[in-house]
Formats: structure tokens, C-alpha cells, sequence
């Protein structure tokens, strides 16, 4: 999960959300990530994923920063999109 910088808002509308969900797309499938949920909230998201391999961080940043460069492309803004570091939680199956 992460969050949007100062809790500022990191979808403004739908072609952002579309544009979050290409980019999490092209990190599944290069990381090698099976994606079983996902919330886009206005100024953060929760993934479930599961990591076939150990690339959780590189495939975070990859989506983090991948999707800060198009967002603040289209909207012709500049620096930090996300609070800090991504959080992750370990949940392990039977």
C-alpha cells in the first residue's frame, strides 16, 4: 500500500486510475507478480499481490515511480507523488 504525498490526492480522474492500473499491469508482468486485489482510493491503494520471485522492490518501484512520471506529465506538475516508502504486509498461505 501507499499514500499519497501530504494525503493529497493521487487520482484526479479515471484516465489516472486507467493510467495506475497499465502501469501495476506492466510491473505485474515484468516482476513476475500475480496481482488477486487491488482499492484505488482518492489518496492511496492497497494491493494483494503474490511474488513468484523475490522482486517486490523493484517491481514497487518501478509501479511508484513509473506511474509519478505519467501523472505528473499530464498534469505538467513536478516532484513527489507518494508519502515515503510503499508498506507492505507478509501474509503467508497454507
Amino acid at each position: 500500500m501507499n499514500r499519497g504525498n501530504r494525503l493529497e490526492r493521487i487520482y484526479e480522474d479515471d484516465k489516472d486510475r486507467e493510467t495506475f492500473l497499465k502501469t501495476l499491469g506492466e510491473t505485474a508482468q515484468s516482476a513476475g507478480w500475480s496481482v488477486h486485489s487491488y482499492v484505488l482510493m482518492r489518496n492511496h491503494y492497497h494491493l494483494l499481490i503474490e511474488t513468484h520471485r523475490p522482486t517486490l522492490v523493484r517491481g514497487m518501484q518501478f509501479l511508484n515511480s513509473t506511474y509519478t512520471l505519467r501523472y505528473n506529465r499530464r498534469h505538467k506538475l513536478r516532484g513527489h507523488l507518494f508519502q515515503g516508502r510503499y508498506k507492505a504486509l507478509r501474509i503467508i498461505g497454507p
